[in-house]
């Protein structure tokens, strides 16, 4: 198996050149502050597509001959591939299929066919869109293009690090998101080769450690649903696994509640929407800071592609961590007025009220008790923290519900 190498690498910038978006790299003082590193990231949520995936399927596009172009291609994606060989494709004339499962946010499966692909919907998880495109390839003839498992498409990813040693030269530390392992195999190759020393952390799912259980050998359970379904892959790339196996120092897991704190920074703080494959990287040196502390490190924001529900979902979760929002379970005699006494507490407090509910049959209250369940939110977690004190105080028992 022949590896791609950094001349691979450039040869892949100068093919693209022009045609994707340079990202910026820049310093975040603010995640410097936090984790005690200097924390820098590459916003290539900022491509047209919002993802670095342009990069690998354009390079791949580029070298087809001309009678595979006139067949058309096809490919297997959860979105952001999709959405870059279906935008390039249309630009260079070539038709273009992509299969893509049944669970993918509609804002990814509309953003493809609005580039003109046509798309089809097929199973549950990657692998299963995978195997209908390979099928398809045979039976229709087209050319496929991996999303990951592919010289040209390692080498374009690899641009990503070129750039990113470029503009940040004495970088100690990159960490960077794996599904399949593209992106880490052309980052991994392009910084081990350019800078003696470095550092190169891979982070993955901690429902989907599947590049891990390959490269340690071990037996880590695989599925579930993750915020990061763009690294949601059951089997990485054969090409992938060697390279990262060769080049990367270790793979870290992250769980999905430090995913969801990731992303809801990056709009707090870097005022960027990020999705959560994208933010995989920053979600590990967050949880995990006493690896970073004292370090020059840089992550790549490689996909900005999340539907806005979910977005709005992992933004108000985010409050209720931080304790802005809450929920109260509040026993209380089921008599007059004693909804007004509780209320007039949330009152005093500052604390302001937006849904409530009665719960008088399913409680393990006495039966002249009631469960009154309310919403709440505040300008801070202070706040509701002082709400509870007060409500205890006056007699009334009360349940904090969390979400760990």
């Amino acid at each position: 198996m022949t590896l791609p190498t950094i001349d691979d690498i450039r040869a892949a910038a100068a093919r693209i050149h022009g045609a994707v978006l340079r990202s910026p790299t820049l310093k975040s003082r603010t995640l410097s502050e936090i984790t005690g590193a200097e924390v820098y990231l590459k916003f290539e949520n900022l491509q047209f597509t919002a993802a670095y995936k342009e990069r690998g399927a354009l390079n791949k596009l580029l070298q087809l001959l001309p009678e595979e172009r006139a067949r058309g291609v096809i490919a297997a994606s959860a979105g952001n591939h999709a959405q870059a060989v279906a935008y390039h494709g249309r630009r260079l004339g070539i038709p273009v299929t992509i299969v893509m499962p049944t669970n993918t946010p509609i804002m990814k499966v509309s953003q493809t066919e609005e580039h003109g692909a046509r798309v089809v919907l097929h199973g549950e998880r990657f692998d299963d869109a995978y195997a209908l495109a390979r099928q398809m390839e045979r039976d229709e003839s087209l050319v496929f293009v991996h999303p990951f498992d592919d010289p040209a498409i390692v080498a374009g990813a690899g641009t990503v690090g070129v750039e990113l040693l470029e503009d940040v030269p004495d970088l100690d530390t990159l960490v960077i998101p794996i599904g399949g392992g593209g992106l880490m195999s052309g980052v991994a190759t392009a910084a081990k080769t350019l800078k003696l020393g470095i550092e190169v952390v891979g982070v993955e799912a901690e429902l989907y450690p599947s590049m891990k259980n390959v490269i340690e050998n071990g037996h880590g359970a695989i599925g579930g649903d993750t915020l990061a379904e763009g690294i949601a892959v059951k089997e990485p790339g054969e090409l992938t696994r060697a390279i990262i196996a060769e080049r990367v120092d270790r793979i870290e897991l992250v769980a999905e509640k430090h995913i969801e704190h990731a992303v809801a920074l990056l709009v707090g703080i870097e005022k960027t929407v990020v999705e959560g494959a994208g933010a995989a990287g920053l979600a590990l040196i967050l949880a995990q800071p006493e690896q970073f502390r004292g370090k020059k490190v840089a992550t790549v924001l490689c996909g900005g592609n999340i539907d806005t529900h979910l977005l709005a979902n992992v933004l108000i979760r985010e409050l209720v961590r931080c304790g802005r929002i809450a929920r109260l379970k509040i026993g209380a005699q089921d008599r007059p007025g004693a909804l007004a006494a509780i209320t007039a507490k949330f009152f005093e407090c500052g604390v302001n009220i937006i849904e409530t509910n009665h719960q008088r049959i399913f409680s393990k209250l006495p039966a002249k008790d009631t469960m009154i369940e309310v919403e709440c939110e505040a300008r801070d977690a202070k706040a509701i923290d002082g709400l509870v004190e007060r409500l205890l105080g006056a007699g009334f028992s009360v349940e904090r519900v969390g979400l760990d």
